[in-house]
């Protein structure tokens, strides 16, 4: 667990521990004792115990109803936990303070704390045993299973044979995910068989929410131990997640004086936590105390020789350091680099010697070096000729007037230098047509360079055509092609780099993403739309829409990419009939039973995205073979529009920001760009109106009318 680094982490005049506890800002000992951020963080020290004890309790509520605190992290507190039990005779050992059921509660939901959903599951212990979890929150309740709650059940056979340590599937243990959002909880114990097989080796059953890390279940000896109880309530803490609240980041920085992050930190919403509010931590580089002054200092790499990243000389700079060597040294300084190293000397004798062989050897060598290079240039000049060099700079010709930017044409040796050889840490994306490098240019520009896996030859004037249409598209919603390399066997592409990776990888983040919200799905989705719309009038085809081909810059704007399936369509036509590609969940049904690509093709893919986008669930999900439900997205989002339970499978931070209304108008249009026959979708410019209004409503909309 990460604590602050700071060498005092209370404030000044403060108590820095109770008893064996660490109680770092905004946290504080004592009640309104002014050692905290506010009441919400002050620590109840209860000096009775030896060592004392530290707990967590409502404002001036001097320990009744307290938490035991076990520790304090830069955004989990661990607290003494509690266990429900039931055993199947009175001769048992068991704890004197608990029994079948136990709950626990927040007291308030202006508590900056909530039951982290990430870091708990809901365990059970036993043979035979049914544990019933049911939470709420300040406007949420979460029912019992019977309801579509959590749950969870464990059995084991007679003898107890099938059961394993360290292995908590459902056989001597089980555990169950819990729901996020949650500020108090309660937790029940049913024995199925009321233990008559097992009471040999498993009088007791338990069950209780904790740490998923911190419980291990030991197999057959935990099932016969007197002293379960008293060993979880220390070693499987509950965790709570701990926040500033009720606000984010920007909103706080409008206000310096209540600001909690101090200087040189980093403010980051903790969407994660599931009440909202944000925390405080150093910048790279620096270390310190985030919500203290003077906050976060320069970490001086350089002022300890021995733990110095740098081999000889090191120059620390504000939150960074740079590694040299002296004068007469060759490498980059580093001790995991090429350190520093002097050239190898050449020996005298050596040189009376063999100065004669040496010539030789040198002249043989600029031969064939010259001669490889000819060679080179040859092989570069065929390819470049072969992949429509000589057609690209006759439409590139400077001296055309058209007032058009004009695609640049890269050197391989620029962009070898740009992606030091195209090296797998330069990777920063695989597709089905190629790998897309990050690269630097000698201005210091950074490129993302494509490189494609094949090239269809007689297509070569086509693909030169939509290069330079392609290279001319300037829409602040699409990843801009800014020139390309054809002295190699395959074409390179050289597009501008966008830095927060795909959506796809954002809404599918485990973690969570902390731009997640109505009004950025929608600012998204309609960027998006309108980026398509776009190019739909030049008209060129894309084929291949999916999230993991919509990139998200720093200010996590949308942008479309990866057009290496996509095709310009022939003026006064309005399909193309073209061998089927496409992504498995994102084709449209209509093109892959044709063959005749359209616009509407397109539309329907991005409706997919919508779906996605609003679901957050993926386009094909296995699981989903039942019956019921098909394992696609698409068909599950209209049957569930049909079935009227459209909200039940939304997103629930979407289903709470925004208005039932808006919700179902956005899905009607999903389902309208999911219609199996195109003349029924909208065009992708309908789309976006739609979206744009939509958008309207969430802008001029407030909190309280919502």
């Amino acid at each position: 667990m990460t604590m602050f680094t700071a060498p005092n982490i209370t404030k000044l005049g403060c108590p820095r521990k109770c008893g064996n506890l660490t109680v770092p800002y905004p946290f504080g000992v004592g009640l309104a004792s002014g050692c905290s951020r506010g009441v919400w963080y002050d620590i109840f020290c209860m000096t009775s115990f030896d060592p004392p004890k530290a707990f967590l309790a409502a404002a001036h509520d001097k320990g009744r109803n307290a938490m035991e605190i076990l520790d304090i992290s830069e955004s989990h507190i661990r607290l003494k936990n509690q266990v429900s039990y039931k055993c199947s005779n009175s001769t048992a050992t068991t704890s004197p303070f608990f029994s079948d059921s136990t709950s626990f509660n927040l007291f308030t939901a202006r508590a900056p704390y909530i039951v982290s959903a990430s870091a708990n599951r809901l365990f059970a212990v036993g043979c035979h045993d049914f544990s019933h979890f049911s939470g709420s929150s300040e406007a949420t309740r979460i029912m019992t299973s019977s309801n579509g709650g959590t749950s969870c059940t464990s059995n084991c056979s007679s003898d107890a044979k099938d059961v394993v340590a360290g292995q908590c599937e459902g056989v001597g243990c089980c555990q169950a995910a819990i729901p996020r959002g949650l500020r108090s909880y309660s937790v029940r114990l049913d024995l199925k068989s009321n233990h008559t097989t097992t009471t040999s080796y498993n009088p007791c059953g338990y069950t209780f929410v904790a740490d998923r890390e911190s419980f291990k279940f030991h197999g057959i000896s935990d099932l016969d131990d007197p002293n379960f109880i008293n060993r979880t309530m220390y070693e499987a803490p509950l965790v709570l997640d701990w926040v500033i609240p009720n606000t984010t980041c920007a909103n706080a920085r409008r206000d310096l004086e209540t600001y909690a992050c101090k200087e040189n930190t980093t403010c980051v919403d903790a969407a994660d936590s599931g009440i909202g509010g944000y925390r405080c931590s150093c910048r790279p580089g620096y270390e310190g105390h985030p919500y203290l002054s003077p906050g976060c200092s320069d970490i001086n790499e350089c002022v300890d020789v021995d733990k110095s990243p740098c081999s000889m000389i090191c120059t620390n700079t504000p939150g960074n350091y740079t590694c040299s060597c002296p004068s007469g040294y060759t490498g980059d300084g580093r001790k995991d680099g090429t350190k520093c190293q002097r050239p190898f000397p050449v020996l005298q004798v050596g040189l009376g010697v063999g100065f004669g062989s040496l010539f030789l050897l040198i002249t043989g060598s600029w031969l064939c070096l010259a001669s490889r290079r000819r060679r080179l240039m040859q092989m570069k000049e065929m390819f470049f000729q072969r992949n429509g060099g000589s057609l690209l700079k006759q439409l590139i010709n400077p001296s055309k007037q058209d007032n058009m930017e004009q695609i640049k044409v890269y050197t391989i040796d620029e962009l070898k230098v740009a992606t030091m050889n195209f090296k797998d840490e330069r990777i920063v994306g695989r597709g089905g047509y190629g790998t897309v490098y990050k690269g630097f240019l000698a201005n210091n520009e950074i490129v993302a360079v494509k490189r494609s896996k094949f090239v269809d030859e007689d297509q070569i004037e086509q693909f030169i055509n939509e290069l330079i249409l392609l290279g001319r598209i300037r829409h602040p919603n699409v990843v801009r092609l800014l020139g390309c390399c054809l002295e190699v066997e395959v074409p390179l592409l050289v597009y501008e780099f966008i830095s927060n990776g795909t959506l796809y990888d954002q809404i599918h983040n485990r973690n969570g993403a902390s731009w997640y919200s109505w009004s950025n799905c929608l600012r998204i989705s309609m960027d998006s739309a309108n980026a398509l719309a776009h190019i739909h009038t030049v008209p060129i085809f894309h084929r291949d829409i999916k999230s993991q081909n919509i990139l998200l810059d720093d200010s996590y704007t949308a942008k479309i990419s990866d057009f290496g399936a996509s095709r310009l369509i022939p003026l006064h036509e309005t399909h193309l009939s073209t061998v089927v590609q496409g992504t498995l969940g994102y084709l449209d049904p209509e093109y892959f039973f044709s063959s005749q690509l359209t616009e509407k093709s397109d539309v329907y893919s991005f409706g997919v995205v919508l779906a996605e986008l609003l679901t957050r669930t993926k386009p094909i999900l296995p699981e989903r073979l039942t019956e019921e439900h098909n394992q696609n997205l698409a068909t599950y989002f209209v049957k569930s529009m049909e079935q009227d339970n459209i909200i039940k499978i939304l997103d629930s931070q979407l289903v709470a920001e925004a208005t039932k209304e808006q919700l179902t108008s956005i899905a009607k249009l999903v389902v309208r760009c999911l219609s199996l026959q195109g003349n029924d979708r909208p065009t992708m410019k309908e789309v976006a109106t739609g979206l744009e209004k939509l958008w309207e409503q969430t802008t001029y909309l407030s909190p309280r009318k919502r």
